[in-house]
């Protein structure tokens, strides 16, 4: 037997379904009576003919489920992200049981989705993926139906780099900013490549002075990554006073739009510098995996776009081969 009751939730209304047959209840919420009607006549038939299991979990208990046990254990940052995608899912697909959902399903719920960027709806799309990987290890469902989905072509990513003459305006007028470190922080950005926010979890006891090195913890892929430091950001990190807590404790994000505007420069940001130290790496003949062990990537995928910027390097060592190989 199937009730539907009309109750009131976060301000608005909504309709709970519950069918109950057998000592077995099924229940779901709806934001029209009409849906909840069909719901409920659908699960009614389904459990009467022995296509659906009332024992069976729907998609709404295996997000609650991910998101008490699998969510906690992820990178902090990406926690609210990802909460918040999982409950867009379920408030979508939620009241569906898993052995219901399909590729189709998926991808007719994907479709409102359409004003955000592709790069986006892919996270939202391998967020319910892991939801279904984990339900295969708890045995809960017998495929993921969200693999028979094609990804959607993201864009390559922008590549706007310092050329020499962008770099010297910058750093001159980085140095007579009113932020003390935003000097030392564009050449740090433009010498190792690191990240801003790797930049600002800096404190002395990851930095060695004696061995030259820079250590971030904890960064964007999970891990920990060393990197040399030489030149000019050593020295002036050299003359750097050494105090607790971490090195650069004001935010520079202000200083340095400023810093750009006095320089000139159009259509530059913070993280075009870790670009610049990327493309600078790649005209100084770095291989594309040198670039991404530099600069913190899993794969060669993220630093491709910089592989047009080797060519002049990669001729050279063809070259070098067909000379020793074939002679002058």
């Amino acid at each position: 037997m199937a009730t539907i009751e009309r109750r009131k939730s976060r301000g608005k209304t909504v309709y709970y379904a519950k069918v109950r047959i057998k000592g077995q209840a099924q229940s779901a919420t709806f934001h029209s009576l009409s849906e909840a009607k069909k719901w409920a006549q659908r699960v009614e038939v389904g459990i009467l003919e022995g296509k659906i299991s009332p024992a069976k979990h729907t998609v709404g208990e295996l997000l609650d489920r991910y998101m008490g046990e699998v969510l906690p254990l992820k990178k902090a940052s990406t926690i609210p992200t990802q909460r918040a995608q999982l409950l867009w899912w379920k408030r979508h697909l939620g009241h569906w049981q898993l052995s219901e959902v399909t590729a189709a399903r998926i991808l007719d719920c994907r479709t409102k989705l359409q004003r955000l960027s592709n790069g986006t709806i892919n996270r939202y799309t391998a967020v319910l993926s892991h939801g279904f990987t984990m339900a295969l290890e708890w045995q809960w469902c017998q495929e993921n139906p969200v693999r028979k989905l094609r990804k959607l072509r993201e864009p390559r990513g922008r590549v706007r780099y310092l050329s020499d003459e962008e770099r010297h305006r910058l750093l001159k007028a980085c140095k007579i900013s009113a932020n003390r470190d935003l000097y030392l922080l564009a050449v740090l950005a433009i010498s190792t490549g690191a990240r801003k926010g790797e930049l600002a979890k800096l404190t002395w006891n990851t930095i060695n002075l004696e061995r030259g090195t820079l250590t971030f913890l904890d960064t964007k892929n999970g891990t920990n990554r060393t990197v040399p430091v030489t030149g000019l950001a050593l020295e002036l990190l050299r003359w750097k006073p050494q105090k607790p807590g971490k090195l650069f404790a004001r935010n520079w994000r202000k200083a340095f739009e400023t810093a750009v505007k006095r320089a000139g420069l159009v259509d530059l940001r913070w993280h075009d510098l870790r670009h610049s130290a990327a493309s600078y790496l790649a005209m100084s003949g770095a291989s594309l995996l040198e670039i991404a062990e530099i600069l913190g990537h899993k794969s060669l995928e993220m630093v491709k776009r910089y592989a047009h910027l080797s060519e002049a390097h990669t001729a050279s060592i063809v070259a070098r081969m067909n000379a020793a190989i074939f002679g002058e």
